[in-house]
Order: structure tokens, then C-alpha cells, then sequence
């Protein structure tokens, strides 16, 4: 874990991607290499998820990429399988952790609560996701969840945008966010990869030291 957390931490935005035609990951894939990004969520809301994880691994072998709304045990094999690296899910399944334990491979739960974070802390973890980060009191919320857990990273994600990432990015404990802007699903859609392209390199140079 403590290596995913040092790649979180460099890339600081892990693009989170809703993908309908698994095809359109290997152009959008190269958009994100090529302009400082080389990190993908591939998100398992869509059935094209498994195909273009396996797809993206197959062009971009160096990247680093995450499978997201990951439910159950099933799958995390699907996802380990296809070429994923780690794991995110929308909340804290202890049998979806113990899945991602059991077969050896990284996962960052969704918590938003003190509750969640020690059910975390109980199962061996240290990487949570704060989702729905803004729905759930954005930075407010995060500060006084961080208080009491000095030894906990955190990557928020869900309303996260290139006008408030840099206030999550600046609390302690904070390794990155997720976010969809610069993959909105509409321009993969119409395969404006331009425009990402665009939206990658304007973030990654925002975010820069």
C-alpha cells in the first residue's frame, strides 16, 4: 500500500472514468500519458469496465490503473485479472476488503464518517476515499474527521473540481482526489480528445510544485 500511496501522492488527481465503449480507452488512455497523467479510475458502473482495463493495460503497460465502484469479491478478480493495480469502492464492505486482502491486491474504501474510519482502521487499513466528498461536508467535514486519525491518507473524491482541489489537496493527510472533469463521460462519448487532452495538461500544470 505504502507504494500506491507515494503514486497517489506524485500524481495528486486520479482521473475517474465512466467508460460505455471500452474501444475509446486506448485513445483517452494516450491523452492522459502524453499529458502528464499516466493514472486511470476505470469505473465498474459500466459493463465496457473489465475489456477496457484489459485494454488500457495492453497499451499503456506502465500505467497506473485503479478499478472503482468495486461491489464484491467477484469483482475484484474481474478487475485484478483484466490489469487493474488497486481498488476503490463507494463505501467500506469488510468482505469486498477481505476479497482484496485475500487476493493480494490494494483497496481504498469510501468512508465519509468517524465510524467508517475505524471499521478501516480494524481491518488493517490506512488508504480511505472521503466520498461523497462535497455532498458530505467537503473540507469542513474532512478536517474534523482527520482530527482524532493522524495516521490516516485520505483521497477524497466526488464534487471534486480544478476550483477546489487545491483546498483538499493543502489538509494533511490528503494524497490526491478523484475527479471526472478533465474524462467527462460527454466528451469521451463524442471523442473530443482534444479537449481532454486540453483539460489534462491545464490540471496537471495547476497542480504542479
Amino acid at each position: 500500500m505504502e507504494n500506491l500511496n507515494a503514486l497517489l501522492e506524485k500524481f495528486k488527481v486520479i482521473p475517474v472514468i465512466a467508460i460505455d465503449k471500452a474501444s475509446d480507452i486506448v485513445p483517452l488512455g494516450e491523452q492522459l500519458a502524453n499529458n502528464g497523467l499516466p493514472v486511470a479510475e476505470i469505473t465498474f458502473r459500466s459493463a465496457a469496465a473489465e475489456e477496457a482495463i484489459r485494454l488500457l493495460r495492453a497499451a499503456q503497460p506502465e500505467m497506473l490503473i485503479g478499478a472503482g465502484t468495486i461491489l464484491n469479491e467477484q469483482q475484484v478478480v474481474a478487475a485484478k485479472e483484466a490489469g487493474a493495480s488497486f481498488i476503490v469502492s463507494p463505501g467500506l464492505n469488510p468482505n469486498t476488503v477481505k476479497a482484496c486482502q485475500k487476493h493480494n491486491i490494494a483497496i481504498v474504501p469510501g468512508v465519509n464518517n468517524p465510524s467508517g474510519v475505524e471499521q478501516a482502521l480494524e481491518l488493517g487499513l490506512d488508504t480511505v476515499k472521503f466520498f461523497p466528498a462535497e455532498a458530505s461536508g467537503g473540507i469542513a467535514m474532512l478536517k474534523s474527521l482527520l482530527g482524532p486519525y493522524t495516521n490516516i491518507k485520505v483521497m477524497p473524491t466526488g464534487g471534486i473540481n480544478q476550483n477546489n482541489i487545491e483546498k483538499y489537496l493543502a489538509l494533511p493527510g490528503v494524497l490526491a482526489c478523484g475527479g471526472t472533469w478533465m474524462v467527462d463521460k460527454s466528451l469521451i462519448n463524442k471523442g473530443d480528445w482534444d479537449t481532454i487532452g486540453k483539460l489534462v495538461k491545464e490540471i496537471v500544470a495547476q497542480l504542479a510544485d
